[in-house]
């Protein structure tokens, strides 16, 4: 089958992307690749003209600037979501909150993503995700500025409710890395673009009681500094958006639009690309695991700075860099997540995959429980850092998977797996860190045993192609059966199965060690 063939076949998938839809990438070429040499792009690409280099400090159009735009919209919005939390202290004397209220913010906040997660996948799909990224970013900018005019507990809930759609640029972010680089080295792009964005929880930690400081400095009282502050991540906003319309690229060879009209690329039915989503039961379980990783990241961003400031008797600015350690681990920690994915998987397959997912959350959860029962400061730091490790990297070993569920349906998966993360916060949030009858440390432990209990499913995971934790691969099933099940014969006629094929052959690495090769392509695929 050759490249061309598969350039133009009609679209395979719920973004709207052919053959040439790209999947995934990282920093080093992959050998098993081959290159086409006839595409004119600055890094080297391959058959989909998917950048087969992650180069960090890079700024090669489209792969590297598309990469860039995406993680800083991502990380303002996280910087605007969770401004508000290390600066509680001062805020609840100001608004007269209660414990309840501060609970019930939290919650609002990465509640208001888990609807907006769901639908960025179809917005994706239907107008590209650089309009998706790009309009949620300003869209919710007048949201950040209301932040400055709340008079009451209720206005309060209400706008961090408001501020946490911008969430769900996330899951434009995963997708658009999946249409920009090659799927051989998946877990390192995904988590270091996720990773980098989810840094914005813990730079805020440390930006907002800066410019809190400063303002009150600039002669503001305390409670008219904390609201000029949070201008600042409302023009953050604005600029990210237009930036992303005006250097944003949807896919290697142009902005969706622009390919639909000359038939490049065809539209998929999205009834049935939702079919295939909601219908794979591994779906589910990556929304629950995903819950109890990014979720419980949240849920800490949310009480940490509070929970220090209280527990140990610190100052406000104090507290805050501490708290902003756990955000700030995100730097490497999400990152390393997606590459002991990728590492393990060249020995171990998909396997190999699973067992770095299960190894790294359950690890989280241990040390989440101990960090809510320690008795001293250094202890507790200590706890918090592995932790946060723990978490942060079992974030992208998760997304290291994910893109492998299915290519059809990739786009509401990752919404779905990402709504999952803000569901389970909220649901974590409303049952440990609401109720006054709990410390904040004691929620913190029965947190870390709900991670704990809710990573066993992991096991239940199996690829048929590929084996799970403790089974082999069903005999005979290659990777071609198992992608082509999502199209019907009539859809295979029309050869919108060709994409599909392609991406099952960029996939034998998944098979792991010296099982690499050793399945022929059946001869009906």
């Amino acid at each position: 089958m050759s490249s061309t063939e598969i350039e133009g076949s009609p679209g395979t998938s719920m973004h709207g992307v052919t053959g040439r839809e790209p999947v995934l990438a990282f920093s080093v070429a992959s050998p098993m690749v081959p290159t086409d040499k006839t595409a004119h792009f600055d890094l080297p690409v391959d058959s989909e003209h998917k950048a087969k280099k992650f180069k960090l400090f890079s700024f090669a159009n489209p792969h590297m600037r598309t990469f860039h735009l995406s993680w800083i919209s991502f990380f303002t919005c996280f910087v605007s979501t969770f401004a508000a939390a290390p600066l509680v202290p001062i805020i609840r004397d100001n608004l007269n909150l209660t414990k309840g209220d501060i609970g019930n913010a939290g919650v609002a906040s990465v509640s208001g993503s888990i609807f907006s997660r769901l639908v960025m996948g179809a917005v994706c799909d239907l107008l590209g995700p650089r309009y998706g990224c790009a309009f949620l970013v300003m869209m919710t900018a007048p949201t950040v500025f209301c932040m400055s005019f709340v008079s009451s507990a209720g206005g309060y809930v209400a706008v961090r409710f408001m501020i946490g759609f911008s969430l769900a640029t996330f899951v434009s972010c995963q997708y658009w890395m999946s249409t920009m680089f090659n799927s051989q080295i998946i877990g390192l792009v995904n988590g270091t673009a996720a990773g980098w964005g989810n840094m914005g929880g813990g730079a805020t930690q440390l930006l907002m009681p800066v410019l809190f400081e400063i303002i009150k400095s600039a002669g503001a009282t305390p409670f008219t500094a904390w609201r000029i502050a949070f201008f600042i991540p409302g023009w953050l906003h604005i600029i990210m958006g237009l930036l992303v319309l005006t250097l944003g690229q949807d896919l290697p060879d142009g902005n969706l639009s622009t390919l639909q009209k000359k038939g490049e690329v065809a539209k998929d039915k999205f009834g049935k690309v939702l079919w295939y989503a909601v219908t794979n039961y591994r779906t589910w379980i990556f929304v629950l695991l995903y819950g109890y990783s990014m979720g419980v990241e949240l849920s800490t961003d949310n009480v940490i700075a509070e929970y220090f400031y209280d527990r140990f008797d610190l100052k406000l600015h104090t507290a805050g860099i501490i708290a902003a350690t756990f955000g700030m681990a995100n730097l490497v920690a999400r990152p390393f997540g997606g590459f002991a994915s990728d590492y393990m998987a060249r020995y171990f397959g998909m396997r190999g995959r699973l067992w770095t997912l299960w190894i790294l959350q359950t690890m989280g959860g241990v040390f989440c429980i101990l960090l809510g029962r320690a008795t001293s400061l250094p202890v507790a730091i200590a706890h918090m850092i592995i932790f946060s490790i723990g978490a942060q990297a079992a974030c992208g070993a998760t997304f290291g998977v994910v893109p492998f569920i299915s290519r059809r349906s990739l786009g509401i998966i990752s919404g779905l797996t990402g709504a999952g993360g803000n569901f389970g916060s909220g649901l974590t949030q409303l049952l440990f860190f609401t109720n006054a009858k709990h410390s904040t440390g004691t929620g913190l432990s029965y947190m870390g045993i709900m991670i704990v209990a809710c990573t066993l499913p992991v096991a239940a995971v199996h690829f048929p192609q590929w084996g799970s934790m403790f089974f082999p691969p069903s005999k005979g099933v290659v990777e071609e059966n198992y992608y082509i099940k999502e199209y019907t014969e009539e859809e295979r006629e029309k050869n919108m199965h060709l994409g599909n094929i392609k991406f099952a052959e960029n996939c034998r690495s998944e098979r792991g060690g010296n099982r690499v090769g050793s399945e022929a392509t059946p001869p009906h695929a």
